[in-house]
């Protein structure tokens, strides 16, 4: 069996279209059960899981998808275990493809698959979508690098989790976290590039910048245990600062960009992001809350 578990909050209709996807899968073999576990919404999800049968509805009042994902695994019976968020949506092949992936080689225990933004007219892209559309969920090149992939398209098998262990909470990237412990274990993440998942664009400059507060915050507590940590962090800010002129060669050579436009729109972008997180940096360094911008999901 394989458990797929969604982490949600206040986001009842993207989970109906996520929800949706999963209905419609084509080609697994195995019986599959869904859990989700709500993360302190407003309003519970019911309605939106029972339009499927045998959804699982669980509540985790701990803030953070990783306590969110934890309660799921506790109550799944699969074997493999799922992991994708209330805001995406599974390719057809989503499920099909983790199970012949596992099926095909024993020794893998561990699944990162493609994630891409799904825009709202492919043919004409809005500045986020352009820019997240290159420098979001590289997950090839997080597995290939880091070791981790995202936990909104992960797949593991259940005796390597418990082995593992728990997702961290709200305070760290947990899934980075969780990946880079596996790896010092001796378990691999491979990238799996057919298994796919859709992720829309942020819709707004503050949504993506909460994002960067958050993971720029993590990355801060990290480094501080390292010598000369300072002076280090400055330094990548001000390599942050100058990325973008870097970026021109992906941004051209991309093959999720159409068009001049939409590559111009994607250079753009990542000039606004860059700046913005060299800001975000700076103000660490010289003395803002790392763990308040850490502990910021996407709570109210």
């Amino acid at each position: 069996m394989i458990s797929v578990i969604i982490p949600h909050l206040d986001q009842i209709e993207a989970l109906e279209c996520c929800l949706a996807s999963l209905r419609c899968q084509t080609g697994v073999t195995q019986q599959v059960e869904i859990i989700v576990v709500d993360n302190g919404s407003k309003a519970l999800p019911i309605e939106a899981c029972s339009s499927i049968a045998g959804v699982t509805l669980l509540s985790e009042p701990v803030p953070g998808p990783g306590p969110a994902r934890n309660l799921g695994v506790v109550h799944a019976t699969g074997e493999i275990l799922a992991f994708i968020d209330a805001d995406c949506t599974a390719h057809s092949g989503w499920l099909a493809e983790i199970e012949r992936c596992f099926s095909v080689d024993p020794d893998i225990s561990i699944l990162g698959g493609d994630v891409r933004i799904a825009c709202r007219d492919p043919q004409r892209l809005t500045l986020l979508e352009a820019y997240e559309s290159v420098f979001a969920y590289r997950m090839k090149e997080y597995i290939a690098k880091q070791g981790f992939t995202g936990t909104g398209n992960l797949a593991v098998r259940a005796e390597v989790f418990s082995v593992v262990g728990r997702f961290g909470g709200i305070e760290i990237a947990e899934d980075r976290d969780w990946g880079q412990r596996a790896l010092r274990l001796g378990y691999r993440t491979s990238y799996c590039p057919g298994m796919i998942v859709y992720h829309p664009a942020r819709k707004t400059f503050a949504e993506l910048a909460q994002k960067w507060q958050r993971h720029t915050a993590h990355d801060f507590e990290r480094i501080q245990s390292k010598r000369g940590w300072r002076m280090r962090w400055v330094l990548r800010s001000l390599a942050v600062a100058v990325s973008p002129i870097a970026e021109l060669f992906r941004i051209g050579r991309s093959e999720r960009l159409q068009g001049l436009r939409s590559r111009a729109l994607a250079f753009v972008g990542v000039i606004f992001i860059r700046c913005y997180r060299t800001w975000i940096m700076l103000a660490l360094a010289l003395g803002a809350n790392a763990p308040t911008w850490s502990a910021r999901w996407n709570r109210a």
